[in-house]
C-alpha cells in the first residue's frame, strides 16, 4: 500500500477512535473491540515510520516525530487543564476540555487506558528522534 493509503486507514481509524471515545461505560466483548481499535490506530503511523527510514526519507519520519509529540504535549497541557477546571469550579468548562481532550487524544479513550496510548506515542517519537540523531 501507498502512503495515501495509509494515512487516509489512519484518519479513519482516528474517526472511529475519537467516536468510540465519547462511549461511557464499555465491557465485555465491547471493551475489547475498544481496545483492539485503539491499538489498530497505531499500525499506519508505525507503517509509515518504518517505511520512512527504510528509504531515508527525513521528511516523513519529522512529521511523525511531530505528530506525536505534538498528541503527547497537547494530551498534556489538556490534561492539566482539565484538572485545574476543577478548582474554578465550572462544569461546563471542565465538559468542554474533557470533550476536547478525547478528540485530541482518541486512542487513550477508546482503550479506556492512558498509559498504552501515551506509551505507543511515546515510542513512535523516540525512533523518529533516533533515526533523526543517526541523519543529522
Amino acid at each position: 500500500m501507498n502512503k495515501k493509503t495509509w494515512y487516509a486507514l489512519w484518519g479513519i481509524l482516528y474517526i472511529i477512535c475519537a467516536a468510540l471515545g465519547f462511549v461511557s461505560e464499555a465491557e465485555g466483548g465491547l471493551k475489547a473491540i475498544l481496545i483492539l481499535l485503539a491499538l489498530l490506530f497505531f499500525v499506519p503511523p508505525a507503517v509509515l515510520l518504518y517505511d520512512a527510514i527504510k528509504r531515508k526519507d527525513l521528511r516523513e519520519v519529522r512529521r511523525i516525530r511531530n505528530l506525536s509529540l505534538l498528541s503527547l504535549i497537547a494530551t498534556l497541557v489538556l490534561m492539566v487543564l482539565n484538572i485545574l477546571s476543577v478548582l474554578q469550579g465550572s462544569e461546563a468548562l471542565g465538559d468542554t476540555l474533557y470533550a476536547i481532550l478525547v478528540l485530541v487524544s482518541s486512542p487513550m479513550y477508546c482503550a479506556r487506558n492512558g498509559f498504552l496510548s501515551l506509551f505507543l506515542w511515546a515510542c513512535l517519537l523516540m525512533v523518529s528522534m533516533r533515526f533523526n540523531q543517526k541523519n543529522k
